[in-house]
């Protein structure tokens, strides 16, 4: 005795973007198909076969107004290889490079066609051209909310091409804008996952981590469009920022600080340089400082070290003590 399962619904579906198992159960398979080679002759047999079915039936029309035996039967004869050849000439179709032919023979899917130039196809088949060119766009510049709850405006470039011709005709209604869709959707959830800046432990930041960023939006939209035969190529961060009501306060905070990085850097600097002093003026015994003296020197090399403005010096022409 088996365990009831549980129904799933769509919803569930929906909410599974690794999902990639299509509604439409179908792959790309090759269509029967012969190259140039075999298809240029058809061609001229073809249009020899017109000539012919033309010429019989004028020559058939003149002999039956003038009730000539065999007359009936020549137009009879062209009428019908006239039709033959029209059936047969649908056989014949042009693939440009970088294009594809879906053929389908009264709906049913018989294969696609990937031959570039002049090829002979199973008559009364009908193809769509689907393109396998390396395609690319930017989708729109979205405002959504980071991690810590700042709204940024973030776009991405996108480039992508059909890997599964058949899917991409069948599974999905249209494949350029359903990309679009998927593109825009995985780009706001994976900008919702991360600081625009500032990353805790473990965390990865837009604006500093945007190759570990970009890859991992890759690989949600590639897995986002595989049901509709599509291949991601490469997924760039094109435009990161937050957004004007609260870009002026960011960069206020940026600026802060800058100024405390650059600060922590001056002061460094000039205890360094203090401590070299004095170590210089002991090593070479110039002069012999207590303590006193030795604090109101560090405190005078740091005023002139670490100020904003230029210090105006005071010379002391009496006695050091």
């Amino acid at each position: 005795m088996t365990a009831p399962t549980t129904p799933t619904s769509r919803s569930d579906f929906a909410d599974d973007p690794t999902r990639t198992a299509a509604r439409v159960e179908i792959a790309e398979r090759p269509a029967s198909s012969l190259g140039a080679a075999a298809a240029f002759p058809a061609f001229l047999i073809l249009v020899a076969g017109f000539v012919f079915s033309i010429y019989f039936f004028i020559t058939g029309v003149i002999m039956a107004d003038a009730n000539e035996a065999g007359g009936i039967l020549r137009i009879v004869v062209a009428s019908i290889v006239f039709l033959l050849v029209l059936i047969l000439f649908t056989s014949l179709t042009v693939v440009s490079p970088g294009q594809t032919s879906v053929r389908q023979f009264f709906g049913k899917y018989i294969g696609t066609v990937r031959r570039t130039g002049l090829v002979l196809v199973p008559p009364l088949s009908n193809g769509k051209k689907v393109s396998v060119k390396v395609h690319n766009f930017e989708t729109h510049e979205l405002k959504v909310n980071d991690s810590d709850g700042n709204p940024v405006n973030i776009a991405a470039i996108v480039v992508w091409q059909v890997a599964d011709t058949a899917r991409a005709v069948f599974a999905v209604e249209e494949y350029e804008e359903f990309i679009k869709a998927q593109a825009e959707s995985a780009l706001r959830h994976v900008a919702t996952t991360h600081p625009y800046d500032e990353p805790g432990p473990g965390e990865t930041s837009l604006r500093g981590g945007t190759d570990i960023v970009s890859a991992e939006l890759a690989a949600e939209v590639a897995a986002r469009v595989a049901l509709a035969g599509l291949e991601i190529v490469e997924v760039r961060i094109s435009s990161l920022a937050y957004a004007p009501e609260i870009a002026q306060a960011m960069l206020q905070r940026q600026q802060a600080g800058a100024v405390i990085s650059a600060r922590e850097q001056i002061v460094e600097g000039a205890v360094s340089m203090v401590r070299q002093a004095l170590e210089r003026l002991e090593q070479d015994e110039i002069v012999s400082l207590d303590d006193e003296r030795k604090a109101q020197m560090v405190s005078n090399l740091l005023v002139v070290l670490c100020s904003d403005t230029n210090t105006q010096p005071i010379i002391n022409a009496g006695s050091l003590y």
